[in-house]
């Protein structure tokens, strides 16, 4: 399972509110770097703006909202639509993470995904919109969890958050000429409060609390180098260098003709024979891939990729696995054209933090399968494209406002 974790999140949360507040700037809501258009679809968010649906979707009055997940979803912020043992989701919960999944996805299409498949069947049995749904919910069953385990093992938060959260709130009440009314509407563009902003805060440090407290150095179970280069074996991640002799244009992706591809594979060929015959080959091997090597991602990865299974074109992927740190392949040829492929060694210095978070995270995972879910009538009243809709408009309101 594969939650969005990693504590960025309190800083991401004000960046995205602040950005809401500087909409009229050039840097629109749903876009902290300030892109191409303020939502999702890359509509201007003034106006009426075109909905997920065929129908058009008018900005939100923000004068008569009081609860903004009530607003978009039917359900009241503090309404408990998950429980998991004695941890409790609420629909604010619940809602900023479906707000941000949803987010997320339509991020890999650069606003220019105007319409969304939500009924479409996933996996013969989910539709788009569940499949959100449920990401969601894990989300937001992790941290109610964690947040549940932490208060179990006595621990506490830190108490700078809740006063930087306080120090940035009044750094955005005083940009926005003191109208705090217009901060707290930027919060919910983001399905946000105050109160959200420093739970997130507190969730991340309470993350780091316990992963110390289980896996930390002095915790007894410190995960040894062995166990760091088995957690990197089982989750399919490598590093390798190749020299590249390309057999298509890789602009156009058109192949080129094949006196040229010949003379490819002789060159690679010619290349190889270096490598097996050098006393230092991998020191060669950097010469050679400097030379020789058309890669268009050289430059910007030298010393090689870090990568995991099934990103790479498969040839390049099977053959760089068989590999021994240090050994060289032989030819290998891909739709990309021939490689010569350098297995590069990975340090379990480098990684023992990602370990000791894929640890505990199965740790909440397996507590979480132990204890169960039980989703309340609440949960299944959301309908996730009605959400949406109403998102987008709320969105639009608080652009319009800005």
């Amino acid at each position: 399972m594969k939650h969005i974790k990693r504590f960025g999140a309190l800083t991401l949360a004000l960046v995205m509110a602040l950005s809401a507040l500087t909409a009229c700037s050039g840097k629109p809501a749903n876009d902290p770097a300030g892109g191409s258009g303020s939502l999702p679809d890359g509509s201007s968010g003034s106006g009426s703006v075109s909905g997920s649906s065929s129908q058009t979707i008018t900005p939100m009055d923000l004068s008569q909202i009081t609860d903004p997940y009530l607003a978009v979803s039917g359900l009241a912020e503090g309404e408990v639509v998950i429980k998991a043992g004695e941890a409790e989701v609420t629909a604010g919960d619940l809602l900023y993470w479906l707000n941000r999944v949803i987010s997320t996805y339509l991020a890999q299409f650069n606003g220019q995904m105007s319409t969304l498949p939500w009924d479409t069947k996933m996996d013969g049995e989910s539709t788009f919109a569940q499949v959100l749904l449920d990401q969601a919910a894990e989300n937001a069953v992790f941290y109610a969890m964690l947040r549940q385990t932490a208060l179990d093992e006595g621990l506490t938060p830190d108490a700078s958050i809740a006063a930087e959260v306080d120090k940035q709130h009044t750094n955005l009440v005083l940009q926005a000429g003191t109208d705090e009314t217009r901060v707290l509407h930027a919060y919910w563009a983001q399905m946000l409060t105050k109160d959200r902003l420093t739970e997130l805060g507190e969730n991340g440090d309470l993350y780091n609390q316990l992963q110390e407290l289980y896996f930390g150095e002095k915790s007894g179970h410190y995960p040894t180098d062995a166990e760091v280069n088995a957690y990197l074996e089982e989750a399919g991640r490598y590093r390798a260098k190749h020299i590249l002799l390309a057999t298509i244009d890789l602009d156009t992706r058109e192949p080129l003709d094949k006196a040229t591809i010949d003379q490819k594979k002789a060159t690679a060929d010619d290349l190889l024979a270096q490598l097996r015959a050098a006393e230092d080959p991998i020191t060669l091997f950097d010469q050679l891939m400097h030379e020789h090597s058309e890669d268009t991602g050289l430059a910007t990865n030298p010393e090689g990729y870090t990568t995991y299974k099934g990103e790479m074109v498969a040839p390049f992927e099977e053959a760089a696995l068989a590999l021994k740190a240090g050994e060289i392949s032989d030819v290998v040829e891909s739709d990309l054209g021939y490689h010569i492929i350098l297995r590069l060694p990975m340090s379990a210095d480098e990684y023992r933090s990602d370990c000791i978070s894929h640890l505990f995270e199965q740790r909440i995972d397996e507590e979480r399968e132990r204890l169960g879910e039980e989703r309340t009538a609440a949960f299944d009243k959301l309908d996730v494209a009605s959400f949406w809709d109403n998102m987008r408009a709320l969105q639009a309101a608080v652009q319009a406002e800005s």
